[in-house]
């Protein structure tokens, strides 16, 4: 059994095809924003999917997806993601991409361009949103300069900025120290991500690249550091560590022995 496609699916994604159509083989000007807002629709939808397909396989009610159904991963790819002998490896290269983080965290935080007016970042977004007479722009997105100059018009550089710096120092310090490591790779991910929508390349593919492999490898590449214990103790949403585990048998138990009592 393979996880089912719904028709609200199938809808999206003709309606992308047929706006990329239009948008790109046509004079008719597509608002960026409507692609932005279909594609994150299609893949909320493909998740919820498939999480509801899970649920119902683990209740019974639907056979699981056979293995067969997959092409199965290689190897080197388990050993490299999953296995504790590559945690050397994995420290490294969080600890550098960590440095590179709180580097560029702390010129920021020590920075009252940065911390008090935020006039580091309206210039930057003032920048990135401008449109040249000749030449490309920086944005290649319109829906990404329209959100930027919504931010600009609303002067939210102001409070947006401190949250920029104090993320950076956050994420070099958890990823030097290994404190919940994939989380950290993630949201070094994001600002790189928007760093690139802005038109900034600098530093941020090759960064972006390394925190892809590192969360990939969240299993393993903070063993050596803070995830050897915290992740035994919180687990993930999926697998609850045993601080957690323990929280939801006490729950169950009382809640068991209150239904008895009612029962009786």
């Amino acid at each position: 059994m393979t996880a089912r496609i719904r028709p609200i699916h199938v809808i999206l994604v003709a309606a992308i095809v047929a706006l990329m159509s239009v948008r790109y083989f046509t004079e008719i000007d597509v608002p960026g924003w409507l692609f932005f807002g279909l594609g994150a629709a299609v893949i909320i939808g493909a998740i919820a999917n498939s999480y509801y397909d899970y649920r119902k396989a683990q209740k019974g009610e639907e056979p699981a997806p056979a293995s067969t159904d997959v092409v199965e991963d290689p190897k080197f790819t388990s050993f490299l993601f999953g296995d504790l002998r590559t945690a050397p490896m994995w420290l490294i290269a969080r600890v550098y991409l960590g440095i590179q983080w709180l580097d560029a965290g702390w010129g920021k935080v020590t920075s009252e361009a940065w911390m008090d007016s935020g006039v580091a970042v309206q210039g930057y977004w003032e920048r990135a949103v401008a449109i040249p007479e000749e030449g490309n722009p920086a944005i290649s997105y319109d829906w990404y300069r329209d959100f930027l100059t919504f931010m600009l018009e609303r002067e939210w550089y102001t409070w947006f900025a401190p949250i920029i710096a104090v993320s950076e120092v956050l994420v070099g310090v958890a990823l030097i120290l290994g404190v919940l490591t994939g989380v950290a790779a993630f949201g070094g991910l994001m600002m790189n991500v928007s760093f690139m929508l802005a038109g900034t390349a600098s530093t941020n593919p090759v960064l972006g690249a390394l925190a892809i492999l590192i969360i990939l490898g969240w299993k393993v590449a903070g063993h050596w550091g803070f995830d050897r214990f915290l992740l035994p103790a919180l687990g993930a949403p999926w697998s609850p560590g045993y601080l957690l585990r323990r929280d939801r048998e006490e729950a169950a138990a009382a809640e068991s022995a209150q239904n008895k009592a009612h029962a009786s």
